[in-house]
């Protein structure tokens, strides 16, 4: 149980540092005091579902995404590899690879019309 109380802290870390956020700005979008995210990103809080929800909203995630990758997958799957690649590039280029693959669905269902 600690070990994953571990790892979601890290996630809620690697999430927050994707965003460029202090720990202090988290807990003021999250309602909750810069020292319990601290002790949360760190695994020494066992965070309640509440909290969960307000971190998660602080970070503007669902809860789906709060906690996808914090267990070790077996086998990489292409979200995985998708992640991966985006998670260390910028917002700008985030967002036009999500402009190129939207371009993408909407010619392919263009196809069928």
């Amino acid at each position: 149980m600690a070990n994953l109380v571990h790892r979601l802290g890290e996630r809620i870390r690697l999430l927050r540092r994707e965003r460029n956020l202090s720990q202090e700005q988290l807990g003021e979008l999250a309602g909750l005091h810069t020292n319990y995210i601290g002790q949360v990103e760190r695994g020494e809080k066992n965070v309640t579902i509440e909290s969960l929800e307000k971190i998660a909203a602080g970070l503007r995630v669902s809860m789906d995404e709060l906690f996808r990758y914090i267990d070790p997958m077996k086998r990489e799957d292409e979200l995985a590899q998708i992640h991966k690649l985006l998670s260390s590039r910028s917002n700008q280029d985030k967002a036009m690879v999500l402009k190129m693959i939207r371009n993408v669905f909407d010619w392919e269902a263009s196809k069928y019309k």
